[in-house]
């Protein structure tokens, strides 16, 4: 997908607050964090089409509103993807401003899930 200067811009900026993590890193941090939250932050209808099996979601449109009441501990260690790793950088910013401490955004995202053969729904 050809995205354009401006969103990039957005993104870039986000990126350079915050954290980003491999699959394999991933992989690890689920091991060492049984709690942590996969928090698919894509649009509903592409939720409904296929998501990681253990993932939450909250939509991008609407996490700012609905962050605090699902999880309301600013510790809980969430790891936000999108489609491709834009969007949840721009979601993990925002959770940041917000208090979140342990936030990071999935490298690679849905698709990249994919690709890495992860358990999925849909």
């Amino acid at each position: 997908m050809q995205h354009a200067l401006g969103f990039l811009n957005l993104v870039t900026d986000a990126k350079s607050r915050i954290r980003e993590i491999s699959m394999d890193e991933l992989k690890v941090r689920l091991d060492e964090n049984p709690q942590l939250v996969l928090l698919d932050v894509r649009e509903e209808s592409e939720w409904a089409a296929g998501h990681a099996v253990q993932a939450a979601y909250l939509g991008k449109g609407i996490l700012e509103r609905d962050l605090e009441a699902r999880f309301p501990n600013k510790e809980t260690e969430l790891v936000m993807y999108c489609g491709g790793g834009f969007r949840s950088a721009l979601t993990c910013d925002a959770a940041q401003k917000m208090g979140y401490s342990k936030v990071s955004s999935l490298i690679g995202g849905y698709k990249g899930l994919v690709l890495a053969g992860w358990p999925m729904n849909g």
